[in-house]
């Protein structure tokens, strides 16, 4: 369960491969295959359905062009409410699939439960859909995006109805604190032991990172910022949104010593072994096991399993001396949301968390030289960009400011604009993910600038242009791609890329009040649920096609394999990825075996260079990870609150 990442958009991936395996082996459902009388057709939807209002599309892949076919759309009881015909191709997919059409269900706007039906030259039917105002399609995944965090969280507060979890690694109560770890070239071998520092601290509890066990502040802060601005934005989410977003709070605030101004940024050796490859030193990616088998096992310093049950910590940096900006800047976000959303009921509490966000944002290191701080090994979660963390963090200190009345807040807002003005003029603009948090800067930033505050060194002008930067990008992927998604199917992260691409355009419109991109949020939804190449939603639970076999080691071992009864309730994969990668998947002997049929069944639909596989072994396309899960939470936040924008006649 290792980690590759690109920098804008974040990336899970699990394990260092340890078989190559000569079966592909995936999880089959009845809409995994072509209709039955059918010259290879089927449609694919958004397994999870549309808003009444918003633009909805279904596609139709078909081996020949079939433009003007009919179409009909019949709801529960199989009575036809609408007919209309295929639009032109929209380009081709395989050598099976030669061509994609449109199929405009958009006059459809009662409430209801349907299925397209394709007649003609080719039969094809979709799986069922609704349409539904967007509070009820998406508060449900809302709060299963929620079970998922419960699922994974770590320490003693976990959640025994799910998964059946246990309380595990419990030894981080009292976890040693080691030096940076050095890495070979390829960084998958430690060069010397580990030197330790300092310790015993208490970094227990938190998330685990993804598939596996590792605890990181890089990933954790995004994540928890992302539920508190879910929870600002939202009620949809509830009391179990507001508490696991305070659950990942408490535990960066154990990664953050605010006496010696020290931030730790790892629980957990990820690559372990040392450069002759002994296997002296054994890693969290090594074994496949639940978590709690940690705390069992029996070892002593120098056993090649002890940094498994005694975990080692690492720092940002020494107490006292400059951060990583990026990490500097995400995690005093965390900390200054808090503070907003704990500024009317609990202003004590408020002000302890801006001093702390503060105190974490004036240690940033604003002239940083080499690779920035992100994970150990750095490949884990590779990151270029943190002039957009910098705004990030300046823009919430200065909302966090003005909730309490401190003086600060206009010199924050002066930082946010300086350094929103250093981010538009970086090498490094991305789209929002973990690599990339500019879009929630710039909305929260606009917004502030456009309230009558004194001008800073970037205009809202440039931050709308900035948004349309990154729509633009992604569109013009999108307009050249048969099923209209701004992703890059053949990189990680094309599932959470997506969403990432829906909630940038949908602060767009509450920035603007334009809704230009708001067809192109809604494309990029549908893609992620269903409407697809592969016919799969890549949110688990979610629609009658979704990842029965993720690569998570708590789902695999505790959980149901055929994808009904105990499964991993809103964790989000990353899809799609380069059809070359999936050549190598993880094998542990402890794994069950899922699926245990032969065979992969979304075989026949890989194209366009990119493959799927729901296999257990296939970190590279079905292992969930926090920030995914995050990313569309957020997604689906923006979806269901009413916007609160500008009217257009104040637009620049």
């Amino acid at each position: 369960m290792s980690k590759i990442r690109t920098r804008t958009v974040g990336i899970a991936a699990a394990g260092v491969a340890t078989a190559v395996l000569a079966v592909y082996c995936v999880q089959s459902s009845r809409e995994a295959t072509p209709a039955a009388g059918s010259p290879g057709a089927v449609v694919r939807v958004d397994q999870v359905g549309y808003t009444p209002g918003e633009a909805k599309h279904a596609y139709l892949m078909t081996s020949a062009s079939v433009s003007s076919t009919p179409f009909r759309v019949r709801d529960a009881s199989g009575k036809e409410v609408l007919t209309g015909r295929t639009g032109p191709s929209t380009g081709g997919w395989n050598n099976t699939y030669h061509s994609v059409h449109t199929l405009d269900l958009s006059r459809l706007t009662t409430p209801g439960t349907y299925r397209v039906e394709v007649s003609g030259p080719v039969t094809a039917t979709s799986p069922p859909f609704r349409v539904a105002p967007a509070d009820e399609l998406f508060g449900k995944l809302i709060q299963d995006n929620v079970r998922f965090f419960q699922v994974q969280r770590d320490g003693a507060d976990v959640d025994p109805t799910v998964l059946k979890r246990k309380p595990s690694h419990l030894t981080d109560r009292e976890a040693t604190v080691y030096d940076t770890p050095a890495y070979d070239s390829e960084e998958k071998q430690l060069l010397a032991p580990l030197n330790p520092v300092g310790g015993p601290i208490d970094v227990s509890g938190g998330w685990s990172d993804a598939g596996d066990f590792l605890k990181f502040t890089h990933t954790a802060s995004y994540s928890t910022a992302s539920l508190l601005l879910a929870q600002r934005t939202t009620s949809a989410g509830g009391e179990e949104l507001a508490a696991e977003a305070r659950h990942g709070l408490d535990w960066l605030d154990k990664m953050w010593d605010d006496s010696s101004r020290t931030l730790y940024v790892q629980v957990g050796l990820g690559n372990g072994d040392t450069e002759d490859g002994s296997g002296k030193i054994r890693s969290d990616h090594d074994v496949w096991r639940l978590p709690e088998a940690d705390d069992a096992l029996q070892v002593e310093p120098g056993d090649p399993d002890y940094t498994i049950k005694h975990r080692p910590v690492f720092r940002a940096a020494p107490p006292g001396e400059p951060i990583s900006p990026n990490l500097a800047g995400r995690v005093a976000v965390a900390f200054a949301l808090a503070a907003q959303l704990d500024a009317a009921d609990h202003p004590d509490r408020a002000r302890e968390e801006l001093e702390k966000a503060s105190h974490i944002y004036a240690l940033a290191d604003t002239t940083p030289h080499g690779e920035l701080v992100t994970a150990f090994p750095h490949g884990f979660y590779p990151e270029e960009s943190w002039q957009d963390d910098m705004e990030f963090g300046a823009t919430e200190l200065a909302l966090a400011g003005q909730a309490l009345d401190d003086s600060r807040a206009d010199q924050w807002i002066q930082q946010a604009g300086h350094w929103a003005k250093e981010y538009l003029g970086s090498d490094y603009l991305g789209t929002l993910g973990l690599g990339d948090v500019s879009a929630l800067a710039h909305a929260d930033l606009a917004k502030l600038l456009g309230s009558g505050t004194s001008s800073t060194e970037v205009s809202r002008d440039a931050l709308v242009a900035d948004f349309k930067r990154q729509l633009n990008d992604g569109s013009v992927r999108a307009h050249r791609d048969p099923f209209r998604v701004g992703a890059v199917y053949t990189d990680f992260d094309s599932v959470p890329h997506a969403f990432g691409l829906s909630a940038t355009a949908q602060l767009y419109h509450r920035v603007t009040g334009d809704s230009r991109y708001d067809n192109f949020a809604t494309q990029q939804r549908n893609w992620t649920l269903g409407a697809n190449a592969w016919g799969s939603s890549f949110v688990i639970g979610a629609g009658t096609t979704f990842p029965h076999c993720p690569e998570h080691q708590a789902a695999n071992l505790a959980g149901s394999l055929t994808g009904e009864g105990d499964i991993l309730t809103g964790g989000v994969v990353n899809g799609p990825n380069a059809a070359a990668k999936l050549k190598d998947l993880n094998s542990f002997p402890t794994m069950r075996k899922c699926p245990t049929t032969q065979g992969n069944p979304f075989a026949p639909f890989d194209g366009h260079g990119s493959g799927y596989m729901d296999h257990v072994g296939a970190w590279q396309t079905v292992e969930p990870a926090d920030d995914f899960t995050a990313t569309a939470l957020l997604s689906f936040t923006l979806s269901t609150a009413p916007r609160d924008t500008e009217s257009k006649a104040d637009q620049p």
